[in-house]
């Protein structure tokens, strides 16, 4: 797989069925190794491993009902009285960060309300603080730390 602008660390990977899966230490099984997965299982352990995020408030692939349809969060973390505080939309590394993209984790905010927004393709990240009170938001130079977020 592609080498990502993110930390490495044991990766488990494994052929089941004749194709590649790879473990997701927040869903405790392994799951298909697709581009996209490849950098979600990464990100999350820099998150985890680097900035101080707690797996037990971490989730992957967390459904929600937009507009009568069903979408799904690629990562979401939350408060431990469990809100939502921050949403990360993964894309595969050859797939650009556009308008689009930002769109997409703009309309699952619409549903959960976090604070922060975080898109990454592997090898850029984007992450933005949202105010609320004057209906604006800022990007940040780097993805904060856990304890920055409380």
């Amino acid at each position: 797989m592609l080498s990502l602008n993110l930390p490495s660390y044991e990766i488990k990977i494994a052929e089941r069925n004749g194709k590649n899966v790879i473990f997701d230490v927040l869903r405790q099984r392994y799951v298909a190794l697709t581009p996209e997965e490849w950098v979600r299982q990464h990100f999350v352990h820099f998150l985890t491993d680097c900035k101080g995020y707690p797996k037990g408030l971490l989730a992957n692939e967390i459904q929600l009902n937009l507009n009568g349809t069903k979408k799904r969060c690629d990562t979401v973390l939350y408060n431990k009285d469990l809100s939502a505080k921050l949403i990360v939309e993964y894309k595969a590394p050859h797939i650009e960060i556009t308008q689009a993209v930002f769109d997409q984790i703009t309309r699952y905010n619409m549903v959960l309300k976090v604070d922060y927004l975080i898109v990454s393709n592997g090898l850029n990240h984007y992450c933005c603080r949202i105010d609320y009170n004057t209906k604006s938001y800022t990007f940040l130079q780097d993805i904060p730390h856990y304890s920055e977020l409380l």
